[in-house]
């Protein structure tokens, strides 16, 4: 049975003096953060955790999170992380679905957590910080089939899912990193990615297992991004594509010497959007990962990067990944390895339908090309079928944000009783745009049946809390307004 030492104990042990995390004015060293996460355990304890409860934490990135993600498993108990973006409501039915022992809130969002609380038939939250007077003696080491965290999927479709992810679980992934990416002593990695989300979370569990420091933002301000690339010493930041546009934005700075990785995730990026970066020295790598398998599943080597842009690279090394359809076909993507989780909590019917024979699968459609690297197309729920042809949007919406006038757009299909689907562009404009313009801006671009048979303006898309469009909800939005139904060109 694989044993993991706790690791922020290790570090503080081995390299006391490293800085582990800089949040605002606060720098703390591995030393410091664990005399705060041994005061954070004895509070949870003094609260009535036990080993097997399973702890909510409702807040957005903070010194307090970062202490509960550490402390919580000290008490042999399992993190459940909470989107602060949610209703009390549907936090209400993720506590019980989770059967949560305690749930701890930022005190900003305590009136929807007391709400969620009471919905949930729960004792009323605990307010962050939580710190106990008496120390407590916490595990020092876990199995690794033990579950570390439960993060429950976005729920595009019905209700979201808790997915189980265990220390081996975010071992491997670290591992598979580091292979590929590197792991520096001096690494900072700039956290802007909410620690509710696996991108996020995995950051600090990662730190902590190399040793580095975390640079933690409240949430994404392209201007505090900026400030800290130039002056903050940052090695790596995580990021999505409307991340960068946005920080791309802001002016036209260089990429800084110190910064040596640009992990882009949140599904395809358009390439001009890839060419600008690498145009003012940028080293971005595409990266593709799920919750499911705690984060990373296939990344971009820093050398691939330009040749491959476009990709999001090979499989991690701890990872394997095939398509479901034939060599060089689209298909659905399937995951196997140790990062891959061991199901659906209290689902074993979900869990049962997403991995079979030992593969996850993603419903993600993508293929991999004749070297090995993976192209993601798109989700499998996004995919448009128009006149029996498929349509990928993200193709679509690739060839729209490159048109100077488009900062945002979303394609997404209607129901059509005729062709089944139409194909309908959301866009956000930068300054003027015509429809005029845009359709005539993608002729020759993409085939004639993949255009947009109606476009509507709007001034902002709906994202979710790591910046990720939601096309779910552009189209339930533009579903309840009169569609196109115009007759879709022959394809080309």
């Amino acid at each position: 049975m694989t044993q993991h030492l706790d690791w922020l104990a290790h570090r503080a042990a081995t390299v006391p003096n490293a800085l582990a995390l800089i949040a605002g004015d606060e720098r703390l060293s591995y030393a410091a953060l664990e005399q705060r996460v041994q005061r954070a355990a004895a509070g949870f304890a003094e609260a009535g955790v036990r080993p097997g409860d399973r702890v909510a934490i409702l807040s957005w990135n903070s010194t307090a999170f970062v202490e509960a993600i550490h402390a919580v498993p000290r008490l042999g108990a399992t993190l459940v992380p909470l989107n602060a973006r949610l209703s009390a409501s549907e936090l209400a039915w993720q506590l019980r679905d989770a059967d949560v022992r305690l749930l701890v809130a930022q005190e900003t969002l305590m009136p929807a957590a007391v709400e969620a609380a009471k919905q949930a038939a729960i004792a009323a939250p605990r307010a962050l910080p939580l710190a106990g007077e008496v120390r407590v003696k916490g595990l020092t080491s876990h199995p690794g089939e033990a579950v570390h965290s439960i993060l429950y999927t976005s729920g595009t479709t019905g209700r979201p899912k808790g997915a189980m992810l265990t220390y081996s679980n975010f071992w491997a992934s670290a591992v598979g990193s580091a292979f590929n990416l590197g792991a520096l002593p001096n690494d900072r990695w700039l956290a802007c990615m909410p620690l509710f989300h696996v991108g996020g979370l995995s950051i600090v569990l990662r730190a902590a297992i190399y040793g580095s420091c975390v640079l933690l933002h409240e949430g994404f301000d392209e201007h505090a991004v900026v400030r800290d690339l130039r002056s903050g010493g940052v090695t790596i930041v995580s990021l999505v594509a409307t991340m960068l546009q946005r920080l791309l934005d802001v002016d036209d700075f260089q990429s800084p010497e110190s910064l040596r990785v640009v992990l882009l995730g949140g599904g395809p990026v358009p390439l001009p959007l890839l060419h600008r970066a690498f145009a003012r020295g940028f080293p971005v790598v595409q990266t593709y990962g799920l919750t499911e398998a705690a984060s990373q599943v296939a990344t971009l080597a820093p050398a691939d990067a330009i040749a491959h842009a476009g990709s999001a690279g090979q499989p991690l090394l701890t990872t394997r990944l095939r398509v479901d359809a034939p060599a060089g076909e689209p298909g659905e993507i399937l995951v196997s390895g140790d990062t891959v989780t061991p199901g659906y909590f209290r689902r074993a019917e979900a869990t049962a339908a997403a991995i079979r024979d030992g593969w996850l699968h993603t419903g993600d459609i993508g293929r991999i090309d004749s070297e090995g690297f993976l192209y993601v197309l798109d989700r499998r729920d996004d995919l448009i079928v128009s006149g029996g042809e498929n349509v990928y949007p993200a193709e679509v919406e690739a060839a729209l944000l490159s048109h100077p006038g488009v900062a945002g757009c979303a394609v997404v299909g209607l129901p059509d009783a005729t062709w089944g689907q139409v194909v309908t562009a959301a866009v956000v404009p930068r300054g003027t745009v015509s429809e005029a313009a845009l359709r005539e801006w993608l002729v020759g671009k993409i085939a004639a049946y993949k255009l947009p048979r109606r476009f509507v303006f709007l001034s902002e898309l709906p994202t979710t809390a790591s910046g990720k469009v939601q096309r779910h909800a552009v189209r339930d939005g533009l579903s309840s307004s009169p569609a196109a139904h115009a007759e879709p060109p022959a394809p080309a």
